[in-house]
């Protein structure tokens, strides 16, 4: 391996003497802070990209090229050497153009001590002494889940003594309060020889490899053999073992019999970070599963994310698969390895199961998102929204739109206001339709775009970046031209949300857009719909109440619109109404109108 470092020449000379190898190269400022570590399969090339005028960088790679003031690299043998070096060095010295692992923490082991009569204990620090490590586990609850199988199986020493020959021979230490109760067989006063005691760490030792059908067939031909010996209390010992370990394979995931020591990773991503999920299969059945959550820092491609979700989980938990499941192919190569995208059967069933994890792992730290950082939530749905919608801008002020009317009376329309993704209440709006007659749903939206944007436009307000109108192509068609008529084509995106069906329609665009029915964009807009529905739905009610008051009202003699209108708005109802006294409603209508409309009540009660 050659390092080259050319501090203190020009940036021109130090790309022309890179070689054409594989390796690592690192960019630091002025200052000589590191900047970014990037690995290259052709180093030479990798490196004159970014300076190459012709790439249409990205603002933040812009912005790192502009600080690059000296480059470094390391050459490597092969690209996977690379990929290695570049996640351990990422690690170390975290450069702020690189994506940041966010969940780099020490992970559980459980460890096989290398000493006689070896204890099997958990542990988050590796020594190097020759003891044998299995893990690293996710949590800490499934590494105890195995650690109680263990000890449920096979009593194993769990003191710290140094059972050596002369030790145990001389009889040094006494029996404890284990053996008394049944967790150990008492080796360190002879009670359990040495090769009784490694054949249970053997067994041991291919529970925790996730082989644990080799140790049930080993059970169970022990259990077979003690009963045709009239062992009986011996073979239902091991008949109680083999039933624990049934019951502890079948909390495991099985996935197919037929897929042995196979790695599956999957990658979903947001705006700003990575998850890559990782799952491990042995013998059929998922004995390990883990999400890599990984921070952007360049607009890093998916295949550059899942390149490093690889690289570092193989890493941590110490894989020695040779067949490895992705949805695309990586950039780069594993000595000895294979990587497979299954098209078809169990193993694509896997891939899909690990998908679903890496999303349900997203989605819930969206959710905890919306009570730990609103605002950067807020940013990241609109984000969304924008993604999703082919937007221009930001959507941060939208309305929506929604038409109510039984049978043609009492018509009214509802708009209601999002701002920064949230209901902005004291912007909503109702409107009693004034030009319709009937129940002309598409007449009635062109009315209130209509007036709604007129009104807007001339008092000079900030108009909406979307407007959603509830309906299909026909309210929406009806809403663009009203649009058109204000001159707002173009400056206002506008889209309609079929009931039914909840498809996304676009003007003058045949094909309706579908959006995943657990998206952040659909969730918002489907609130905006419901919101507008609630709110119409609300005005309509009440104006349908007043208008059946004032017509029983208006049935009375002497009691006219005007009259019927002063009461409603004092009594609310003709309920009431009745219930109240003579001289109450004196109050509003004076003496003689509440004398004669209390005879009135009288009657119709």
């Amino acid at each position: 391996m050659a390092i080259a470092n050319f501090a203190g020449v020009s940036l021109k000379p130090k790309i022309a003497a890179i070689p054409r190898k594989p390796g690592i190269y690192q960019f630091f400022d002025e200052a000589g802070e590191l900047l970014y570590i990037g690995k290259a399969i052709v180093l030479k090339n990798r490196v004159s990209s970014y300076f190459n005028q012709s790439n249409q960088h990205n603002g933040k790679t812009r912005m790192l090229v502009s600080r690059i003031a000296d480059v470094k690299f390391i050459v490597t043998d092969n690209e996977y050497d690379a990929l290695l070096l570049e996640n351990n060095l990422i690690k170390k010295y975290q450069p702020r153009y690189n994506v940041m692992l966010k969940d780099d923490k020490t992970y559980p082991w459980i460890c096989v001590k290398n000493e006689r009569f070896p204890r099997v204990f958990a542990t988050r620090q590796k020594i190097d002494d020759g003891s044998r490590y299995f893990g690293p586990y996710a949590s800490a609850k499934s590494m105890h889940l195995v650690l109680e199988i263990v000890k449920q199986l096979y009593p194993l020493r769990t003191c710290a003594y140094l059972l050596s020959e002369e030790n145990v021979r001389v009889k040094r230490y006494r029996i404890c309060l284990e053996y008394h109760i049944g967790n150990c067989l008492g080796p360190c006063e002879g009670f359990q020889s040495e090769e009784d005691y490694n054949e249970s760490i053997e067994a041991v030792i291919k529970i925790l490899k996730g082989d644990a059908q080799s140790v049930a067939t080993q059970l169970k031909q022990a259990m077979k053999a003690c009963a045709e010996d009239l062992q009986f209390e011996k073979a239902q010992e091991i008949k109680d073992k083999l039933q624990a370990l049934e019951k502890f394979k079948s909390k495991s995931t099985v996935v197919s019999p037929t897929i042995h020591n196979v790695d599956c990773f999957t990658l979903v991503s947001d705006k700003n970070t990575g998850y890559v999920n990782f799952l491990k299969v042995a013998n059929g059945a998922v004995i390990q599963g883990h999400t890599l959550e990984i921070k952007k820092r360049l607009d890093e491609t998916h295949e550059e994310l899942l390149q490093v979700g690889i690289t570092e989980i193989r890493q941590r938990f110490q894989s020695t698969s040779t067949e490895i499941l992705v949805p695309i192919k990586p950039g780069f190569e594993i000595p000895g390895v294979k990587f497979v995208i299954p098209l078809r059967g169990d193993k694509k069933q896997l891939l899909e199961l690990s998908e679903r994890n890496a999303k349900y792992y997203m989605l819930d730290q969206h959710r905890q998102e919306r009570f730990t950082n609103p605002e950067k939530f807020a940013n990241r749905v609109l984000e969304q929204i924008k993604l999703d919608l082919r937007l221009k801008e930001l959507p941060v002020h939208i309305e929506c739109f929604d038409n109510s009317n039984i049978q043609g009376t009492n018509s009214v329309a509802a708009c209601v206001v999002f701002k920064d993704g949230k209901p902005s209440k004291k912007d909503y709006r109702h409107f009693n339709i004034k030009t319709v007659i009937g129940p002309d749903d598409f007449a009635s939206m062109r009315e209130v775009v209509y007036r709604r944007y007129r009104r807007m436009v001339d008092e000079g307000e900030t108009l909406p970046q979307l407007i959603v109108i509830d309906g299909g192509k026909g309210q929406l068609s009806a809403a663009v031209e009203s649009l058109d008529q204000l001159g707002l084509i173009g400056r206002v995106a506008i889209i309609g949300i079929a009931k039914w069906l909840d498809d996304i329609h676009y003007p003058d665009d045949p094909v309706p857009l579908y959006l995943n029915k657990t998206s952040d964009s659909l969730q918002v807009i489907q609130h905006l719909r419901n919101e507008a529905h609630r709110f119409g739905i609300t005005h309509h009610r009440n104006q349908r109440s007043k208008a059946a008051l004032g017509s029983s009202l208006t049935d009375i003699e002497g009691v006219g619109k005007a009259t019927a209108q002063k009461l409603l708005v004092r009594f609310k109802s003709v309920k009431r109404l009745s219930e109240a006294g003579e001289n109450e409603i004196a109050e509003v209508i004076g003496a003689k109108k509440a004398k004669m409309l209390k005879q009135a009540l009288a009657k119709l009660a």
